[in-house]
């Protein structure tokens, strides 16, 4: 590559590396009551820090496990964040979506016909907090529908 980057995905992503277990707790549904699950996430750097895989699982009582893997990156011609994600869940593939990385917040927002779905991560004091919250296409307003709380393993 023979233009110049920005920086790499490592350079704000550095405290968010390795790997992190605890417990994720899913707020209730229409379909189903609020319950918690064995959480694992982990952050890797990959083609030398120009980006940061991130994968993540929870594992309910029931069997049930779910699976999300990112890739972050930097935008070569933008001074942004950008993460492609892929999930268990089988909803389609988007694009890849613009992150805001502040006070070492990263925020990610996706958006679907159907809703937004508005993802934090945060690590305070050796623990990382993963918030996931939803906007359906009429609501106002997002709903909490999961936090993880994990330590570094």
């Amino acid at each position: 590559m023979d233009r110049p980057h920005p920086g790499t995905a490592q350079e704000g992503l550095d405290v968010f590396l390795g790997h992190w277990t605890g417990t994720t707790h899913i707020e209730a549904t229409p379909l189903r009551p609020a319950r918690s699950a064995a959480a694992e996430l982990t952050f890797t750097k990959a083609a030398a820090g120009y980006a940061v895989l991130q994968s993540y699982r929870h594992t309910e009582t029931d069997g049930i496990s779910v699976e999300r893997h990112g890739m972050f990156t930097m935008d070569a011609d933008h001074p942004d964040t950008v993460w492609y994600h892929v999930d268990s869940l089988g909803q389609p593939r988007e694009a890849p979506t613009r992150c805001t990385l502040h006070g070492g917040v990263l925020t990610v927002e996706r958006h679907s016909g159907r809703d937004t779905s508005r993802h934090t991560f945060r690590v305070d004091d050796g623990v990382l907090t993963h918030t996931s919250e939803i906007r359906l296409a009429d609501a106002s307003a997002f709903a909490l529908f999961l936090t993880s709380v994990c330590r570094r393993t």
